[in-house]
């Protein structure tokens, strides 16, 4: 890495994320371009691959598929979550909660999050449950994973699916248990910037339950089941897993340890020393290493906007997720109650700021993005 400079911009999602495997990816478009067999999707890499988080989760069965979000709608698909039915999810967080949900034709139905932790509120998404409801979708936000154990609770006193929205949380555990395997069903997500991303799309769905595993292999590459082409027991979808991206992440899984220990030691840092900072206004996320996946690092901030352009000032780049609740997206709106109100989703919306994370970032970076939140004028 060249040496960062006063006026080097440390960005916040990195342009190099890949380039210590430059020679990984050129040798492996070039293996299964030249293959004889000429496989490049769901050949015998996929299945290496799959069978390697398998063992690494202790989970029944992964399935890869085409992308995180596919996988939700894959998992919605395979439980017959349908017109009339209702799935309860956060009112705050990425777009797919939602889209995947309206996507198989039942309704989402917003839940109000933990003012810290910014993950459902297992009391507010209790309050909701109706006649109507099929599932709970949690998501693991930012660094931190939803309560798994109480809303684990939840749905089986209630007799409904538990659906783990895990695609930022690969390597996290929380009482013993690896992000993605709480749920009848989990997913995780391999675009570039996620703890475990590669150079392009990617997902999978983790199950222990064989009947669902067996349907959303089916779904996913247009309801065949393996062992006739060209007949179509459902009706799928083509969301296959790319033969290149599966030999790629098979090779750098044994760093995947490592780059996850130096995201924890960076987010440790700022905790450190942003944690005084909460009576002038600045917030970390809750301190600690059970239960915390850290995909991006992200502060509250009541002057969130000012924080921003000062660290840009400062030469670092920050980021915002999400500028509006759910239920305040236009796409969504119309499914949210008119009379909903989010109180913690919408401070979350106006507060929320992430800092660079990366694994590649050097302590003298580390430094330069501490001081310039430390040195904010409050």
């Amino acid at each position: 890495m060249t040496t960062t400079t006063a006026a080097t911009t440390i960005p916040f999602f990195p342009p190099d994320l890949f380039e210590d495997d430059r020679d990984l990816l050129l040798d492996t478009v070039r293996e299964i371009a030249t293959d004889p067999a000429q496989r490049f999707i769901l050949g015998e890499r996929t299945a290496r691959f799959e069978e390697l988080l398998r063992t690494d989760l202790g989970a029944g069965d992964v399935i890869a598929c085409g992308s995180g979000t596919t996988a939700l709608t894959l998992i919605l698909r395979a439980t017959g979550i349908t017109a009339g039915d209702e799935v309860i999810v956060p009112a705050f967080g990425c777009a797919p909660l939602a889209n995947t949900v309206l996507g198989v034709g039942a309704t989402p139905v917003f839940a109000d999050i933990d003012p810290h932790t910014l993950v459902m509120d297992p009391d507010a998404a209790e309050a909701l449950i109706t006649p109507r409801t099929k599932a709970l979708m949690p998501a693991h936000m930012f660094s931190v994973m939803a309560d798994m154990p109480r809303l684990r609770a939840l749905a089986t006193r209630h007799g409904l699916r538990l659906i783990e929205d895990s695609a930022v949380a690969q390597g996290a555990v929380l009482d013993g248990r690896p992000a993605g395997t709480w749920g009848d069903a989990g997913v995780f997500s391999f675009v570039q910037v996620k703890s475990f991303g590669g150079p392009g799309e990617g997902g999978v769905v983790v199950t222990s339950d064989p009947e669902l595993a067996r349907t959303v292999r089916m779904l996913r590459n247009h309801g065949q089941d393996g062992t006739h082409r060209f007949r179509h027991h459902l009706v799928g979808l083509n969301s296959r897993f790319d033969e290149i991206l599966a030999a790629f992440q098979l090779r750098r899984h044994p760093g995947l340890a490592a780059r996850l220990a130096r995201r924890a030691e960076i987010a440790t840092h700022y905790t450190r020393h942003f944690t005084p900072l909460a009576t002038r206004g600045i917030l970390p996320p809750p301190p600690g290493t059970d239960g915390r996946c850290y995909y991006v690092y992200t502060l509250l901030a009541e002057r969130r906007d000012d924080l921003h352009r000062h660290l840009a000032a400062h030469h670092v780049d920050g980021h915002v997720y999400y500028p509006q609740p759910l239920p305040h997206q236009p796409a969504f709106a119309h499914a949210a109650a008119p009379d909903g109100h989010w109180p913690n989703a919408e401070r979350a919306a106006r507060q929320c700021l992430s800092l660079p994370v990366y694994p590649h970032l050097t302590d003298a970076e580390v430094e330069r993005i501490t001081t310039a939140v430390l040195t904010f004028p409050t």
